[in-house]
């Protein structure tokens, strides 16, 4: 019973912090309401006008019904200005609480740390702003319109009822109590149903966007099957979850009419002996206003399944809202640092089990080439993330120009950094926009085009169909996977950042570009800061000293050539392992 308390507290928790949205558009709102409040009046009017037809039939004056054809025009004329006013400003109302929610999520999304990505699926990332968000539309539309509209016309019903016979309606009131059970059952299973369809969206979309991005490697292995069954699975789940929904509405309202019903039938029968003085108008009057009560009653529980499932989105979207953001706590900002990079016993851990980086210490002067290699997961990408802080460290210090790198506010300290990975990201945007992406978007046509020269990425931009003005497609799938990663340097060379880290960054590249690419670095790294995790030879023997990371800590450092004649770790990966791609 406690939980229950609980379940019903949250939701009425969440949906009135849903309804928080509405507050700046609450003049909308009480327009809409004050139209279905025209809406809903016209209701027991209807009744007390059949009441008046046929008491005036009853009497000999006659001539009173001729005014009732222009009432029945104004009563249709009142409801439909009501349904204008209530619809149109509900639905200016909710539109913009969708609109204020759907960008809360996503720039939510902006400032959430990188942790979070790696820990949540990305389909359910995206259903939360297509799917569950449109869950939350019908919430604040329909439902709210049906809620508004259809309980102020069985308040309005009520009313008349009571004004007409109040110990009639106190006794068909008695099953107020049964149908308050059947809701609170139903809606406890609807908001568990809701939840279900959600994460079968999720998955969904989940898969699909695994296809759509991973299409070549699937055809490559043959996956189309195995990719079939993982979206049929979680379609089918959908489906399932779909239908009982649909079961527990569709036996929700029979049964309740039912009760309804019989209710009905007792009103009949008792107004037979307790109305027995009043008159047939009167009578009439009661029982087409008693009967005109089910259908608002049956939309209100139809409405309760929208409110339901848009409770279970919109704590989805509130658990988004709620997560924390990356903690920017830092105040020093500089313009331009100098360039020197110092970890002091530094430890750091992905699951808190255990440490990928153990007490790791180095220095690096400004303006220095610093190449990580060694084995796979030995800790060299886990370096150069904690840099720019998309991870946060648990011990030690990291020193930028002798501050600690949490001093620095984020947005100064990723000022100082100009990342080019392996995995390169584009947009599908302009050549040009690419280039100059974010906080470089103001600069100069002139500065762009030096850029991809300095990458020598203008070659193959101007034979592109409009130049730096065309655009690329989803990640740059219109271009090579050695002109993707060219365009990435000139994102960094526009840059022009104090700190350089290349990640596998010439990895992408055909033997004749990276020729052209490594004059480009030799170039850009003059001057900066730079760290490299490369596998190419070409790009480490030029390193003022190699770090050798093994198991969180430094195996080994030195110059290529010095590291070579001691004849230890590095000599062995490059001798036995292949590690090492020559030029």
């Amino acid at each position: 019973m406690a939980k229950k308390t609980k379940n019903n507290a949250s939701s009425i928790r969440v949906y009135r912090r849903l309804l928080g949205y509405v507050k700046p558009y609450l003049w909308a709102f009480f327009i809409s309401v004050i139209g279905f409040l025209l809406y809903s009046a016209t209701q027991p009017l209807f009744a007390a006008v059949i009441k008046h037809i046929i008491d005036t039939l009853q009497s000999d004056q006659r001539e009173k019904m001729l005014y009732l054809p222009l009432l029945f025009v104004g009563l249709f004329f009142i409801r439909g200005v009501g349904t204008y006013l209530g619809n149109y400003f509900l639905a200016k109302v909710s539109n913009n609480v969708v609109h204020d929610l759907r960008c809360a999520v996503f720039d939510q999304y902006t400032l959430l740390p990188t942790e979070y990505f790696d820990k949540n699926n990305h389909g359910y990332l995206i259903s939360r702003i297509t799917h569950n968000v449109g869950e939350v539309t019908t919430a604040v539309t329909d439902a709210v319109r049906t809620f508004v509209r259809e309980g102020l016309t069985v308040l309005g019903l009520l009313a008349y009822l009571f004004y007409s016979e109040w110990r009639l309606t106190l006794i068909f009131l008695t099953i107020t109590p049964v149908i308050a059970i059947m809701v609170g059952y139903v809606s406890k299973r609807l908001r568990r149903l809701g939840k279900n369809i959600q994460d079968s969206v999720g998955d969904m979309t989940h898969v699909a966007s695994e296809l759509i991005h991973g299409n070549r490697i699937v055809r490559s292995y043959g996956g189309q099957e195995y990719e079939k069954k993982r979206f049929h699975q979680s379609s089918w789940r959908n489906r399932s979850q779909s239908l009982k929904l649909s079961a527990t509405m569709a036996i929700h309202n029979p049964l309740m009419q039912f009760f309804i019903s019989l209710a009905l039938a007792g009103l009949m029968y008792l107004a037979l002996f307790i109305m027995e003085d009043s008159s047939a108008g009167s009578f009439v009057g009661y029982l087409t206003a008693a009967f005109m009560l089910p259908k608002p009653i049956r939309q209100l529980s139809d409405a309760n399944s929208l409110i339901q499932k848009g409770i279970v989105a919109a704590e989805s979207i509130f658990e988004v809202l709620d997560e924390e953001i990356e903690k920017d706590t830092g105040h020093y900002e500089v313009d331009r640092v100098d360039g020197e990079i110092e970890y002091k016993n530094v430890f750091f851990s992905y699951d808190k089990d255990k440490n990928v980086l153990d007490n790791l210490s180095f220095k690096i002067k400004p303006g220095q080439t610093v190449a990580l290699v060694g084995p796979s997961g030995g800790g060299k990408s886990s370096i150069i993330n904690l840099l720019p802080r998309f991870y946060d460290y648990e011990k030690g210090q990291i020193l930028l120009d002798g501050v600690e790198i949490t001093d620095y506010t984020l947005a100064s300290l990723r000022k100082q950094i100009a990342l080019v990975s392996q995995n390169v990201t584009l947009f599908n945007d302009t050549v040009a926009n690419n280039i100059a992406y974010g906080e470089l978007n103001g600069a100069s046509r002139e500065d762009i085009i030096q850029a991809a020269k300095d990458a020598y990425a203008l070659e193959f931009i101007e034979k592109l169909p409009e130049g730096f003005d065309t655009n690329i497609g989803e990640q740059g799938i219109s271009l090579s996977g050695g002109q993707r990663q060219r365009l990435a340097l000139a994102r960094a060379i526009l840059k022009n950042a104090s700190v350089l880290i290349l990640d596998e960054a010439t990895s992408a590249l055909d033997v004749q570009s990276e020729k052209y690419i490594q004059a480009a670095l030799d170039k850009i790294m003059k001057g900066r800061t730079t760290i490299v995790i490369a596998h190419r030879l070409s790009t480490i023997v030029k390193a003022d000293v190699i770090f050798v990371i093994k198991s969180g800590k430094i195996a080994e450092k030195g110059t290529h050539q010095a590291l070579l004649e001691a004849k230890g770790l590095y000599w062995a990966l490059q001798k036995d392992s292949g590690l090492f791609k020559k030029a």
